[in-house]
């Protein structure tokens, strides 16, 4: 099936599962800091891979792409800690390591089958 929109990709509807998850396990979360963190490092991973699917340029794309891959990057941070604190068990954070180590890949591969796009596009600049 052919991609027509940010809704049909398998690393979205992860990333929007994930976030879900984040906000279940910190439900009951009284460090209020970390989970304002997480919860928005969460959603900025799905937010950011629609952002730049919507976007009108394959650079502006894989820009964003990139930002989300930084927002998993964070957040996998903010669940070590959170384990070393308490928040979260050894199990959970295992679970949520190994599911934004997946996203990470899957965003790495999309960024990456997007670039040869980047170079057959030339810029045409206006003759002077």
């Amino acid at each position: 099936m052919a991609y027509s929109s940010f809704e049909d990709l398998e690393v979205w509807k992860r990333a929007c599962r994930l976030a879900v998850k984040i906000y279940e396990i910190l439900r009951d979360c009284r460090d209020y800091g970390l989970k304002n963190q997480m919860t928005r490092a969460a959603v900025s991973i799905a937010s950011n891979i629609a952002e730049g699917a919507e976007r009108d340029s394959v650079a502006e794309y894989i820009r964003f792409l990139h930002i989300a891959k930084g927002s998993s990057a964070e957040l996998r941070t903010q669940v070590y800690i959170a384990q070393q604190i308490a928040v979260i068990k050894q199990k959970t954070k295992n679970e949520l390591v190994e599911e934004l180590k997946i996203i990470s890949s899957m965003l790495h591969a999309l960024i990456k089958s997007l670039k040869p796009k980047l170079k057959t596009k030339k810029i045409l600049k206006p003759k002077t």
